[in-house]
């Protein structure tokens, strides 16, 4: 049995980090009992168009972001590898680097978990990591309209009490209302765009980072 705390895995293309995903990691660090979130910027995402940015500068303003946050962490692997940036073998990477024994929480969306069972390998992930999804306050998991192939994974794995995502590495789920934040980083790639102002949406350091490059103007 396991008894180490769990470590968060939030991934994306942080293009560019904001404080909506700064805050899914603070919440869920508080509400699963994480003793830290590892962010970890993607290479080349797979499923959606690539980013314009470029990979290193993702992965420097990730890096900015949480410079000042001892719970917050960055993992560069999938940048530096250059390759598409797969779920799976991210975690399975990070089973080889941490041991079996290490509980890890992949931290999700409400819209990315409903897609869930689209994913590549998508069951393998249970066997790698626990997954914990942030909600609106006051809905739960069973309130979610999900396809069938999910609605019976959640009915068997749901952890009723983030404490019991300890005492196993993987393979529950569960969910932790998240303060709902309009902020997106389409909408601030926009802002920039036309010359607006997206202060206080992220980080002084990031928006620094970006004027200074000039990322998002065109």
């Amino acid at each position: 049995m396991s008894v180490s705390p769990p470590l968060g895995i939030l991934g994306g293309t942080f293009d560019p980090i904001h404080y909506g995903h700064l805050r899914m990691a603070e919440e869920a660090r508080e509400a699963l009992g994480l003793a830290r979130v590892r962010l970890i910027p993607a290479g080349r995402p797979p499923h959606r168009e690539q980013p314009a940015t470029p990979a290193e500068m993702r992965l420097a303003m990730t890096r900015l972001a949480v410079e000042d946050c001892p719970h917050l962490e960055v993992d560069p692997a999938e940048v530096l590898a250059d390759a598409p940036s797969y779920t799976v073998p991210t975690l399975e990477r990070l089973r080889a680097e941490l041991g079996p024994d290490q509980p890890l929480v992949l931290l999700l969306g409400m819209d990315a978990f409903r897609s869930l069972a689209s994913w590549h390998r998508w069951q393998d992930l249970f066997s790698l990591a626990h997954i914990g999804v942030a909600t609106r306050p006051g809905y739960t998991l069973a309130e979610q309209t999900l396809g069938d192939s999910l609605a019976t994974e959640l009915q068997s794995r749901n952890a009723a009490r983030p404490g019991l995502l300890a005492a196993t590495p993987a393979g529950r789920i569960a969910s932790f209302a998240m303060t709902p934040l309009a902020i997106s980083a389409t909408a601030i790639r926009a802002t920039l765009t036309h010359h607006g102002s997206p202060r206080f949406l992220l980080p002084d350091a990031v928006l620094d980072y970006i004027q200074d490059h000039h990322l998002y103007q065109t």
